[in-house]
Formats: structure tokens, sequence, C-alpha cells
């Protein structure tokens, strides 16, 4: 009897143990197209390839680490890209194609802290120009002139930052939260800082933070019993002290066309997040103020769409 008691006791658990999603793999696409059909400028595309797995060290409902693994690649042209504009462009085209690293703390529902690195290049060796032209191409779009005029190659070497603390929630109706967020960047090509709020809003009961794919917590969690689906909203002001895809390589003065940079930005950030079983999807709407100083460029706004699969 005990034997039996044993077998079924294991076997309960093997069963519980496979229904934990210990893995993650999905890409996240930025496109101003998702905005507007006329809307072409400045962060005219992204994509970004990810795997993430949940920390060994992890406890259920108390403590998560998770690690992401990440390659991805970022395209910015000048507002016009016709041939008539080729030597009038408000802000430098410019391609920045990196991989990195990341790693995330989660601590119940109450605060994240994530750090990582990431490493690469801008200029020509990031393939911006090859692969914004072909898209073009394929989709027959109108041609693009002025890439001779990008920022000159130069190496990327990036570390990054994120703190995320619960201020409040709704503990009656445990639909709502509010929450305080900063970040900070410092390498080769972008050095800044933000801080702003990110107040979410379920249309089902919240998921705790490191049960929930706000910060990309869903891995670790189980295949059927979380699923969520949440507004959520995050204006924040950043401090840029350097930005190579406007004003060139920190070590050299080569590139063609290169501008000063605004100082003080104002970001605003607002989608929906959706979780079924095991896939997570999103949208978001992206919205900055203008980056360009002595430039008759203006604030901009692009989609980006996320779409993952959570694995054993």
């Amino acid at each position: 009897m005990k034997i039996i008691q044993t077998f079924f006791l294991l076997l309960i658990s093997g069963l519980c143990y496979s229904q934990i999603r210990t893995s993650e793999i999905g890409l996240i696409t930025d496109n101003d197209l998702y905005t507007s059909s006329k809307n072409d400028m400045y962060y005219t595309n992204g994509l970004t390839l990810f795997y993430r797995y949940v920390g060994k060290n992890s406890v259920e409902n108390e403590f998560k680490t998770t690690n992401q693994f990440y390659i991805g690649q970022n395209v910015y042209t000048p507002r016009y890209v016709n041939a008539e504009a080729v030597d009038d462009n408000d802000r430098p085209f410019a391609g920045y194609l990196f991989a990195g690293y990341e790693k995330g703390f989660f601590k119940a529902d109450s605060h994240a802290i994530k750090v990582g690195f990431a490493v690469g290049t801008i200029g020509p060796n990031s393939y911006a120009q090859g692969f914004q032209e072909n898209f073009h191409k394929i989709f027959n779009y109108k041609n693009i002139y002025g890439w001779e005029n990008q920022i000159r190659n130069a190496l990327a070497f990036q570390i990054n930052g994120l703190y995320f603390k619960k201020l409040s929630q709704n503990k009656i109706q445990n639909t709502f939260d509010l929450n305080w967020q900063s970040t900070a960047d410092f390498g080769t090509i972008f050095t800044g800082m933000s801080t702003g709020l990110v107040a979410r809003i379920g249309f089902k009961k919240r998921l705790p933070l490191l049960n929930s794919s706000l910060l990309g917590a869903s891995v670790g969690t189980s295949k059927y019993n979380y699923n969520e689906f949440y507004f959520y909203a995050a204006p924040s002001i950043r401090y840029q002290v350097y930005d190579a895809t406007i004003q060139g390589s920190l070590f050299s003065d080569t590139s063609p066309v290169t501008f000063p940079i605004e100082y003080f930005r104002f970001n605003a950030k607002a989608g929906l997040a959706y979780r079924r079983h095991n896939w997570n999807l999103s949208y978001a709407f992206v919205y900055t103020t203008k980056e360009v100083a002595e430039s008759p460029a203006i604030g901009y706004f692009y989609g980006s769409i996320g779409v993952s699969v959570l694995l054993p």
C-alpha cells in the first residue's frame, strides 16, 4: 500500500511539474506603420527576438528570477526619404544591430529589478540599409534615398538597469495597480535615464507582478491556471545624455550628417496585453517628444506588437 501511495504521489508531482512553463520564446516588432500608413519617420522599424527562462532559485508566489537572451535591430530615418530631400535631413539615417542578456529579480507583488548588457554595432555593419530597402521592394513601397549619409560604423556596448515598485492597488476588486518605474542606460550608443508611473487596469483579476507579462515574468507559471488581460499606461520623463544614432560615434566625427539632441523628453506608452494558457500577445502605442535639436524634426509615435509562447 505504501508503495502504491508513493507511486501516485510521484505521478501527481510529475503531472504538476509538467504543467510549469519554465521557458519562453518570442519576438517584439516595432513599426510606425502599426499606427498609421502615412506615419513613416525617425524610429521606423525595430525587431527583437528573445529567449527567456526562469531561475532555479525561484520560490512560487514569493520570489522569482528570470534570464533573457535577445538579438535585434533598430532602423532610424529622417522624415523625408525621397530623392529631392536626400541632402535635407532632419535626422540622420542610422541602424543599430545588437545582442544582449538581462537578469530579472521579482519579489512577490511588490517590486522588481532588472540588470543587463548588450553589444553590437551602429552604421553600415548593422545591415539596416539592406533590410529597409528589401522590405520596401517586397511590399512595393517607394524607394528610399539617403542611406549614403548614414551614421558611420561604431562598436556598441551598453549596460542597463530597471527598478519597478508597486505604489498602491485596489484590494477589493484586485484589478488595478499603480507603480513607479525608473530606468537607466549607459554605453557607447545610448546614455540616459527615465522615471515615471505605470498604471495597470485588468479586465479580469490582476496577476501578481512575479506572474504577469508586464515585465516579462509569465515564465515559470502554470500552463493553465494563469490567464490575464489588462490595459496599461506608462507616462515618463527622460533625460538623454547621449544618442549615437543622432550624434554619431563617441570616438570619431566622420558621420556626414549629425545633430545635437534634445536632453529632456516626455514619453508615453499605452497598450493591451493578453495571456491565454501558453500564449502572450500585446500591442502598445508609443509616443515621444522631439529628440533632435537644431532641426525641424518633431515628436513621433509608433506601434509595438509582441508575441511569445511559453514552453516546458
